[in-house]
């Protein structure tokens, strides 16, 4: 096979997911050579941003040398056959450190690989590491008292976003093709919007979350990350499917996310809102996405504002988030309130004080606003909006605390106009959309109808080809080359490094940044 870490478009690392597996099938390249090249990649860029944490490099060279024997004696491949893969640090790796950003399980080595993670191997993705979450995935910046913070690729004394932040900005900067997501109040969209990749939360049940202790809940999701819509529509073919572990799963054609739909944008009837008319969103976000929305509503046969009435989404969000807290942290609570760090702690402690009352009041709530949320999609077909509400800060900066001087809630009250669209259950899609008012990157929140995932991923890779011939909409790529190391640096915060015995994992290997 061929071995080169360039091509004619450029360095290995940075093409698609979709045209890596296509060069691997068509032996133009080895996965050998693919791993390697983002090994160095990784090494290189990595210490500057800390979006990579564990690593397996040795197993994921011997997995790497197995697929290109593979590829050379013809045997079948699966869908993602040799592309190395960043897991998120919430999802059990076999083998392979998962520490959930916690100091309870800073030596946590998992016999097995949860379901997520053994679907993307079986479809021949190589794990090369975990990338880095908030500590238990609560909040929105990815820093954690085991490895530290994640720094933005583009600035990387700013934050990437969270809780999948270490896996928008391993992408973002070629590190790895293929990286995992979850969604709760906007896991997956926040960060794939803060450093310009692209993040799909699916409709509950298309992607098995078989670690959520509420089974029925639908306010949790797995999805895919990728570069482009094309490579999360990879990923979600081979991650979709029924799984017993989550019993909202239901049986569907994995195969059928492998392609998005064709879609003609001129027949789209489109809707927009800047705040769903309750989130506060900075004024320079606001200019920023009206002067988006003008650029771009010749594309679609309609582009109307519209007023949504979402009634106390605010307490419902609250309470229906307190009891996935609760459910996952109580053991550790009551065993010691002062391993949980302030964010964990404080969801449980918001849960533990709840009663029966705001539980019934929050499902009924939640139900009456998927009611009224349908009532703009008997008219519309897409609702835009922007992912975030405020520019990426600082990583030193735990949250938002304020959006345009108006103090918020809580710390994750700032992810608002991501957390309400979990509330209706509807497909949503971070799609980058250019720049925003200080050059950083911008993301379109993209929202389907009911259970409309196929339409949202067609729509999507339709509004990405229509945006890269236009330099105010297309994808923004980091210059990796002006990155100097964050002040502080960005592991300041770990206490003391991660405790990895090697041996339990074979050749695994661990490297601290």
């Amino acid at each position: 096979m061929t071995r080169a870490t360039t091509t004619s478009s450029g360095p290995l690392v940075e093409l698609s997911a979709v045209e890596l597996r296509r060069l691997i099938g068509s032996k133009a390249i080895s996965p050998v050579e693919l791993l390697d090249a983002c090994i160095e990649r990784i090494e290189a860029v990595n210490p500057l941003i800390n979006a990579v944490t564990a690593t397996c490099f040795d197993r994921a060279r011997t997995e790497a040398q197995a697929a290109e024997r593979a590829v050379l004696a013809g045997e079948p491949l699966g869908l993602l056959h040799g592309l190395p893969l960043g897991v998120k640090d919430l999802e059990p790796t076999a083998g392979l450190l998962t520490t959930w950003g916690s100091p309870i399980y800073r030596d946590h080595v998992p016999s097995e690989d949860i379901e997520l993670v053994a679907r993307l191997r079986r479809a021949g993705a190589i794990v090369a590491g975990k990338t880095n979450v908030p500590e238990m995935g609560a909040g929105a910046n990815s820093r954690n008292p085991v490895w530290g913070a994640t720094g933005n690729p583009f600035d990387n004394n700013l934050n990437a976003g969270g809780s999948s932040g270490g896996s928008a900005a391993a992408l973002a900067s070629d590190m790895l093709p293929v990286c995992t997501g979850s969604d709760t109040g906007g896991s997956l969209r926040i960060p794939a919007a803060k450093c310009g990749v692209v993040g799909f939360r699916p409709s509950p049940g298309v992607v098995p979350s078989v670690r959520k202790l509420l089974g029925w809940t639908p306010i949790s999701v797995v999805g895919p990350m990728g570069r482009t819509v094309e490579d999360a529509c990879l990923q979600l073919a081979a991650s979709a499917g029924m799984h017993a572990g989550d019993p909202l799963s239901y049986p569907l054609d994995a195969l059928s996310f492998l392609t998005p739909a064709r879609t003609d944008l001129s027949r789209l009837r489109v809707a927009w809102t800047d705040d769903f008319g309750v989130c506060a969103v900075d004024q320079g976000i606001r200019t920023t996405f009206r002067n988006k929305i003008k650029a771009m509503r010749h594309l679609f046969a309609r582009c109307d504002e519209v007023q949504f009435d979402l009634g106390d989404a605010h307490r419902c969000f609250d309470v229906l988030r307190a009891e996935s807290f609760v459910a996952g942290m109580q053991s550790a609570y009551e065993r010691d309130p002062a391993s949980l760090g302030p964010n964990p702690r404080a969801n449980y402690e918001m849960g533990a004080r709840m009663s029966l009352l705001d539980s019934a009041w929050a499902q009924a709530e939640q139900t009456r606003l998927i009611h009224r949320f349908q009532e703009t999609f008997a008219e519309y077909d897409l609702v835009l909006s922007p992912t975030t509400p405020v520019s990426p800060f600082p990583w030193t900066q735990p949250h938002a605390d304020t959006i345009n001087g108006e103090q918020q809630a809580n710390y994750y009250r700032w992810l608002a106009l991501t957390y309400v669209v979990t509330l209706t259950t509807h497909p949503a899609l971070s799609l980058p959309c250019g720049t925003d008012h200080a050059g950083m990157p911008f993301g379109l929140q993209v929202v389907g109808g009911f259970r409309r995932d196929h339409e949202v991923l067609g729509a999507a890779h339709a509004m990405e080809q229509a945006f890269a011939g236009h330099a105010e909409l297309r994808r923004p790529r980091p210059d990796l080359s002006r990155l100097r190391p964050a002040v502080p640096a960005l592991h300041s915060i770990v206490t003391a490094p991660p405790v990895f015995d090697a041996r339990q994992a074979g050749s695994s290997t661990v490297s601290v940044v």
